[in-house]
């Protein structure tokens, strides 16, 4: 669960309650922490914060909806649509839909926002409410703020022909698939693709767009129930994606999560190529056709020590920003850049989509190979990814982990033996009492072991 327990008053008691907002919407176990009496509350606050701007413009409010395929989302969205229409919003319901596709038909239908019913990659008990403000963006902090702020609070109820109206709205499929063949740069003529879809959101739109592009399509993880959401499938385990791969004699295997804002791919021979390595891919692309502003690609400081020596030796500025898809959207709004991404899957490619989108992502990929001819194994190589080992060290003060001097000194030898060959990267978790420890280095051996004793330093240092 991605929900943060940051304290904030309620206006109406002045009582203090848990912030609802984490690093992506709010999630929680569904009916137990996301409760249907929530989802009202929040939609009826998001559609007062978002809303109220259609007063201005001189139009009813418009809200585009659309979720994963969990089965807790038929009442969350049920609930979702019931608060905006009470608080006088229109409600497109646009059904199972990747997030990435609500983000993109709030902008192109000029929506007041958009709303998504997902918990991503998390498992099936899991879900969360995300919302767009006009033009497909995500929620700065403040709006969040603005938005739990209003929760539970008088209102004015509308009336008669004042409520909101609720009209489903299938052609939003058709307008995203549409959206997503019109920016590929290239047909995929004659490439084999498996495509896993995690029993998710992309279940349909992946295959549908690729086949569309001229590729000959194995779908896996295609037949959603309801309950089989990441359920051992998709970019969270890889291993049904990798037979796949195999059994169909695939020129290369795609893999999304459940709401298919992410993409991670498989090579021919069952390899991995993470985010970092298909971002270096991208980012060579675009740098060669002019599309790279700056020469510029933002990513986050988990990215593999290998990605950012690939990008030197391209000769291309990498930009750097805490974990989460949000702050390199940011840093790419403000330095005018079109590509960022995290290790996980996340590509920004802000020509075409304003958050990530794992559909898009293979798009641009596979269209990579065809042109190029190619195989993924190849254009990999552009980077080396380095060893890297992550542990969690739970159950210890996060808040003194960048300030321990005991630490600090610990941390200071690690790099001094790594020096230009490593890196090391310590993080406090966002959400849970735990602090992330991350080494890099030429061989994993040395990774492993500078990782252990740090982590033991850690866990000495800062115990509950």
């Amino acid at each position: 669960m991605q929900r943060v327990d940051v304290p904030r008053v309620s206006p109406a008691n002045g009582t203090s309650v848990p912030r609802l907002f984490g690093t992506d919407g709010v999630r929680g176990v569904a009916n137990q922490d996301l409760t249907a009496e929530l989802a009202v509350d929040l939609a009826v606050a998001a559609a007062h914060v978002l809303g109220d701007a259609g007063e201005f413009i001189g139009h009813r409010p418009v809200a585009v909806l659309g979720r994963d395929p969990r089965a807790s989302g038929e009442f969350l969205s049920a609930a979702v649509i019931a608060g905006l229409a009470s608080a006088g919003v229109d409600v497109l319901d646009a059904g199972v839909l990747p997030t990435p596709g609500v983000a993109y038909l709030t902008d192109a239908l000029g929506a007041d926002l958009g709303v998504v019913l997902s918990a991503s990659h998390n498992p099936m008990p899991d879900n969360g409410i995300k919302f767009f403000a006009r033009g497909g963006q995500k929620l700065a902090d403040d709006i969040e703020d603005a938005v739990a702020a209003r929760m539970g609070e008088p209102w004015r109820r509308p009336v008669g022909s004042a409520v909101g109206r609720v009209r489903p709205f299938p052609e939003g499929f058709g307008q995203y698939v549409d959206h997503l063949v019109a920016a590929a740069p290239g047909h995929l003529d004659g490439l084999r693709v498996a495509v896993d879809a995690a029993h998710g959101a992309a279940w349909r739109v992946a295959p549908t767009v690729l086949a569309r592009l001229g590729a000959q399509v194995t779908a896996i993880g295609a037949e959603p129930d309801g309950l089989n959401i990441n359920d051992g499938c998709g970019s969270t385990h890889l291993g049904p994606l990798r037979a796949a791969v195999i059994a169909a004699g695939a020129d290369v295997g795609i893999a999304h999560d459940g709401d298919a804002d992410r993409c991670l791919a498989i090579d021919a021979a069952g390899r991995l190529v993470d985010g970092d390595q298909i971002l270096a891919i991208l980012a060579v692309a675009m740098r060669e056709a002019g599309t790279l502003p700056f020469d510029t690609v933002v990513t986050t400081v988990m990215s593999n020590l290998g990605f950012r020596q690939a990008m030197a030796r391209e000769g291309i500025a990498v930009v750097q920003t805490p974990v989460g898809d949000r702050y390199v959207l940011e840093a790419m709004r403000t330095g005018g850049f079109r590509l960022g991404g995290e290790q996980s899957g996340h590509v920004v490619l802000a020509e075409h989509a304003t958050t990530g989108d794992g559909v898009l992502t293979a798009v641009m990929l596979l269209a990579r190979m065809a042109g190029t001819g190619r195989g993924l194994h190849e254009l990999a190589s552009v980077m080396r990814r380095l060893p890297q080992v992550l542990v969690n060290v739970s159950g210890v003060d996060r808040t003194r982990a960048t300030s321990d001097l005991a630490i600090l000194a610990e941390v200071a030898l690690a790099e001094q033996l790594l020096g230009d060959e490593g890196r090391v990267v310590l993080r406090p978790s966002g959400t849970e009492p735990l602090v992330r420890v991350m080494v890099e280095a030429v061989d994993a051996e040395t990774a492993r072991r500078v990782a252990d004793r740090l982590a033991r330093v850690v866990k000495d240092s800062l115990s509950l």
